[in-house]
């Protein structure tokens, strides 16, 4: 069956599956809120001790102090100095770019109001900066820090060369010496966070900025996560070689799944409004699948199966986009009353069912406020809130709907998809729909819009539980795995 309808909102936002967001240097994470940016940070011990010192020797020399700052590129040097201030409460970072004049910048900071730090940055290398350019700018810098306005300002200068750091511990020698630099080593060695940090901060990363995803549900083994650590100097480069990986895996998949570019959704109806087992199984606010979460939900073999290799079932629920969504009762009913054929009408009232619309609230006003009808409109769901509980005798029709299902889904299912595009949430829609693929495999509904395909199974039952929706959202990816040859 499918059918054609009228023209409905630009739905890429909703559609197109969320890009991979795993930067490997901190500017690209300065956007970022707070939140997520404690989410992430790992604290350097050493170093956060030698800031400490420096602030307490500051603090009783009652001036300001120049730090360099030696660490190889991508060791965390600007992750470590502008996240400062999530360790000690007060400090805060202000950074002179690149492009500025030293001397103006400074002099528009003024004076701090408490402990502050002013990263010098992009000067991590000799460059076109001459000596005689690098001798002026501390001359600069160590005046500031003698003054009432730098007394509370710890300068930092990171170098990633040692020439560089030569250079400006011999010329801040001859221009403040301990009092430029306090007493003991000027350099200070950034080591960065320590290798077996490493796959903890890339697992933290993913999930702050994929919607929780983990790294096997993106494809990469606690084995691969351990030997890219080993292969890499810097947490940097670390983050670029699981990026790398990740990229390679989604590619891998996707030059699977040929001309379609398969989307599966699960929809799941039930009497017992299984909202919060549904909200369990997910991630994000867009109904993700949590593949971690499914396999520890139920012991069902499918389980067996998938747990050899979780890092293969979590990359192709990734790449076919699996979402996991509830609908409610009453919408259901309202759907089946108003935009059922008369197949279902012919089922519902031998089983003496309304089927004639029912209450204030239009079946189509229902489906658009459902999570189905939220995420089609390119929206969130946001949180889930718990409404009124339907009555005996919504759950008696309900009931017997089910039973219509368990031996008719075809009927209801297209009812499901002739409200969506009456709506105007979808163009059209197939019901069993084939993949189209060597493996013989149909969809209950294929949803179109603008081009997208969706594929929507939708599970009814008259009462279900979290073990149940995990398997049988499981069930479907194995079948869709096998369908397109990612697994055995």
């Amino acid at each position: 069956m499918e059918a054609q309808g009228q023209e409905g909102p630009n739905l890429a936002a909703a559609l197109d599956r969320e890009d991979l967001n795993l930067p490997d240097r901190y500017e690209a994470l300065r956007g970022a809120s707070g939140e997520n940016l404690r989410a992430i940070i790992h604290p350097v011990t050493g170093s956060l001790q030698a800031l400490d010192r420096r602030f307490s020797e500051m603090r009783a020399a009652r001036r300001g102090a120049l730090m360099i700052l030696r660490g190889d590129s991508g060791a965390g040097k600007s992750t470590f100095l502008d996240t400062a201030g999530f360790f000690w409460e007060g400090v805060v970072t202000e950074r002179v770019p690149r492009n500025a004049e030293v001397p103006t910048m400074l002099e528009a900071l003024g004076a701090a109001d408490g402990p502050r730090i002013v990263v010098l940055e992009g000067r991590e290398a000799l460059g076109g900066e001459s000596a005689v350019d690098i001798e002026a700018a501390l001359h600069v810098v160590n005046e500031f820090l003698r003054s009432p306005a730098g007394a509370e300002t710890l300068v930092v200068w990171p170098t990633n060369t040692d020439d560089l750091t030569a250079l400006l511990a011999e010329l801040g020698g001859k221009i403040g010496a301990e009092a430029l630099f306090g007493v003991g080593d000027p350099v200070e060695r950034f080591e960065g966070p320590p290798e077996e940090a490493f796959a903890e901060i890339a697992e933290r990363t993913v999930q702050t900025l994929n919607s929780g995803a983990s790294l096997a549900a993106l494809g990469v083994s606690a084995d691969q996560a351990a030997q890219m650590a080993a292969d890499a100097s810097t947490i940097g480069g670390y983050l670029g070689l699981v990026r790398q990986a990740l990229l390679s895996n989604e590619g891998m998949v996707r030059g699977l799944l040929r001309v379609e570019r398969y989307r599966l959704w699960t929809l799941v109806v039930a009497g017992n409004e299984p909202e919060n087992d549904v909200a369990a199984l997910t991630r994000g606010s867009h109904g993700y699948a949590d593949i971690d979460r499914l396999l520890s939900a139920t012991k069902a073999n499918v389980v067996k199966e998938l747990k050899a290799s979780p890092e293969k079932a979590g990359l192709l629920a990734t790449n076919l986009d699996a979402r996991i969504l509830h609908m409610d009762m009453v919408t259901a009913l309202a759907i089946a009353r108003e935009f059922g054929g008369e197949s279902l009408h012919e089922q519902m009232r031998a089983r003496k069912m309304v089927t004639t619309s029912s209450g204030q609230v239009s079946a189509a006003s229902r489906l658009k406020a459902s999570e189905l009808g939220l995420l089609l409109a390119a929206d969130s769901l946001g949180p889930r809130r718990r409404g009124k509980r339907p009555g005996g005798s919504t759950k008696d029709a309900f009931g017997s709907l089910a039973l219509i299902a368990s031996r008719d889904d075809g009927a209801i299912n297209c009812a499901i998809g002739e409200g969506l595009r009456h709506s105007g949430l979808i163009d059209a829609f197939g019901a069993e729909v084939d993949l189209g693929t060597e493996l013989t495999f149909a969809s209950d509904l294929l949803l179109d819009r603008g081009g997208e395909p969706i594929r929507l199974e939708i599970m009814w039952r008259n009462k279900t539980s979290r073990a149940e929706i995990a398997n049988y959202v499981l069930g479907k990816l194995r079948n869709y795995g096998r369908a397109i040859g990612y697994i055995d």
